[in-house]
């Protein structure tokens, strides 16, 4: 456990008592809104490590003893383009939905290396990183109980990974620094649109906001997609608007 505020502060925190600080607040937090859906959500917990078996093994605990929680959350920020540390994702994934949890990708970004003038250092990354998102894309469709894909961010103007390694990487969100989308996101609309085309029946709806919502009410059973691509990136919300596809049960 990290040291912080939550973890050392006196009538907060169980300080050496690792996750009791946690378990407190999930308790607090069913009896403030017993409706809502309570989420533990980290980073570097993608694949099978060290991490990800300390998260999976507190969840374990919580169910066994009662301790209120719904899902874990995998942030998904990526920074190393071969694909090793995320190998595993599907199968921590697995292990987790496995023990009545949903699981959310919550953050997702790919960092590209970048030059001192901010470009990209090597063209052929854009293909690898398309690689990445195709693969996260598809390890949650393949799980029924991975119920949300969210990126963190929309455009690279606004990505907060230049500013965090000081310009080394960037370029990691789905639409470029003129709203100008990527072949990733044609790829990555793809990889949900003929998941769900080969199960179901789909309706194209349009929204207010000019977005494009695939709707699909009789995909697998209890499931359903719905996807949000904003085609009216530049009118929206430029800082706080992301691209979310959400698959929700549909009882």
């Amino acid at each position: 456990m990290e040291r912080s505020i939550w973890y050392d502060g006196p009538g907060i925190g169980f300080v050496e008592k690792k996750t009791a600080y946690l378990e407190q607040a999930f308790r607090w937090a069913r009896k403030a809104d017993p409706k809502a859906l309570l989420f533990y959500n980290d980073y570097d917990a993608e694949g099978l490590n060290a991490k990800s078996d300390a998260i999976y093994a507190m969840v374990k605990d919580f169910k066994k003893r009662g301790v209120p929680i719904d899902g874990v959350g995998i942030q998904a920020h990526i920074f190393n383009l071969s694909m090793k540390e995320i190998s595993s994702l599907a199968a921590n994934m697995s292990r987790l939905t496995a023990l009545g949890v949903q699981v959310h990708i919550t953050e997702m970004d790919v960092a590209l290396p970048l030059d001192a003038k901010g470009k990209l250092l090597d063209q052929a990354d854009l293909a690898r990183q398309a690689d990445i998102y195709r693969f996260v894309a598809a390890a949650c469709l393949q799980q029924p109980g991975c119920t949300a894909f969210q990126t963190w961010g929309f455009t690279d103007k606004y990505s907060w990974i230049p500013r965090f390694t000081k310009g080394a990487k960037g370029r990691a969100l789905l639409f470029d620094q003129s709203y100008t989308p990527k072949p990733l996101l044609t790829m990555l609309c793809e990889k949900f649109y003929n998941t769900v085309h080969r199960t179901s029946s789909e309706e194209l709806v349009h929204d207010v906001c000019g977005c494009v919502a695939l709707q699909c009410g009789k995909a697998t059973p209890y499931r359903r997609l719905l996807f949000y691509l904003c085609e009216a990136a530049p009118q929206l919300n430029k800082r706080r608007h992301s691209l979310k596809i959400r698959i929700t049960n549909a009882r």
